[in-house]
């Protein structure tokens, strides 16, 4: 997969029910580490409000392509 950098959106694989998060929820890079093996996260409602920043392991997220679409849905309780 590469590097991801700094400020790139990304697709969430598995859900984190603990942070309200399903699997296929999208957030932003906030930070990297370990050569690219751990990132910072933080995945914000449609109004801009932060749910969580949270720290993932590579295997948890993948890039955005370029021709998927976002939806909405309710947040989950944590």
């Amino acid at each position: 997969m590469g590097v991801i950098r700094e400020h790139s959106r990304v697709v969430l694989l598995t859900a984190l029910p603990d942070e309200g998060l399903a699997a296929g929820d999208i957030g932003t890079v906030v930070h990297g580490y370990r050569d690219g093996r751990a990132y910072e996260v933080e995945f914000v409602t449609l109004t801009g409000e932060t749910v969580c920043v949270v720290t993932l392991e590579v295997g948890q997220i993948r890039p955005v392509h370029q021709r998927e679409l976002a939806s909405a849905r309710e947040l989950l309780a944590a």
